[in-house]
């Protein structure tokens, strides 16, 4: 059966991602869009041959879905989610799942009160050259420290509601910074500490609050531990988590993954050329199965406790200038 999808927020993400994504699936048709902007929405309709709205609210009530994918700022997502859940829509959500650990644990409560199923859209968890982390990870003797940046450069940090901690729930660190975050806890779980500095003066002729740039530093009881650069600033853009071992070393970067020996010779290699828009594809079909109940959800709400768990305590060690364990804040 083809499930009947809409899309709330078209901005990039969904323009770039997740509308070629729904086309180049056989599992959903898309049957409405839905944004704020009457002349976008305009556009959009007449090339996608669908019903176009500007209130999500008349959008539910108005249209028999399946589910929606959703794209909104950061703030608006959980009445978007609430107005799903009350018309049994399923929710394949942008991340990040929440604004704050409060809000996660109010969401995660409603899907599971209203039956159902919340995904948020971490396209890595379906790309083989992350999903074989673990594996060549298992091959470098015991594992001791983490060397993990996502960085970006935009020109103006200041500029629109990403600048605003109030509608964005904050800056680098939960949002582009959420991707690396769950990638730092898909591999080694969550930290036992975490000592975060951030920056919000990359652009001292600006005026916003969200940080620009994070230094995350995590530990493990284990004995494991590592740091994290994340920034809206630094180009040129670059993703990389280096995994160094008592036998080798793993090195992930976007669309190549290495293991090398301790001292950097390259062991293995595996890159991937995939054709776009195959990630958002596959996410989309996986989430489709979720819904015919032949594949588990490994991105629901009660994971992404977790997730909200490590950047609260990244905001936490900023504010107390000390180290904060996640687990305790759970």
């Amino acid at each position: 059966m083809t499930l009947k999808a809409a899309v709330v927020g078209l901005g990039a993400q969904a323009r770039e991602d997740h509308l070629p994504g729904l086309a180049a699936s056989d599992a959903v048709e898309l049957v409405a869009i839905c944004d704020e902007n009457p002349d976008l929405v305009h556009e959009l309709q007449y090339q996608l041959h669908v019903k176009g709205y500007n209130d999500f609210r008349e959008m539910f009530a108005s249209e028999e879905l399946d589910l929606v994918v959703v794209c909104v700022p950061h703030h608006v997502g959980r009445e978007v989610i609430e107005t799903a859940a009350e018309h049994g829509v399923h929710v394949l959500k942008e991340k990040p799942f929440a604004t704050s650990l409060d809000e996660a644990r109010d969401l995660a409560a409603l899907c599971e009160r209203s039956g159902i199923e919340l995904m948020v859209t971490l396209q890595r968890r379906f790309n083989p050259i992350y999903t074989s982390f673990t594996q060549l990870a298992d091959q470098i003797g015991t594992p001791f420290v983490i060397d993990a940046q996502y960085t970006l450069h935009i020109d103006d940090p200041s500029e629109g509601w990403r600048g605003r901690v109030s509608e964005a729930g904050g800056g680098c660190v939960i949002d582009m910074g959420y991707h690396l975050i769950d990638m730092i806890l898909w591999y080694f779980g969550l930290p036992d500490r975490i000592l975060a500095d951030t920056s919000a003066s990359a652009r001292p002729d600006r005026s916003y609050d969200a940080e620009d740039t994070a230094l995350i530093h995590f530990s493990y009881d284990s004995g494991l531990y590592g740091s994290a650069l994340l920034s809206r600033f630094i180009g040129p853009k670059s993703e990389h988590i280096r995994l160094v071992g008592s036998k080798g070393i793993v090195d992930l970067e976007r669309g190549r993954i290495r293991r090398l020996d301790n001292h950097g010779e390259v062991i293995e290699s595996l890159a991937r050329e995939q054709a776009w828009p195959a990630a958002a594809t596959a996410q989309i079909d996986h989430f489709a199965r979720i819904l015919d109940g032949t594949r588990p959800n490994p991105s629901g709400p009660a994971e992404h406790l977790a997730h909200l768990a490590f950047i609260s305590a990244c905001y936490a060690s900023v504010r107390t200038y000390g180290a904060v364990n996640p687990k305790e804040l759970l």
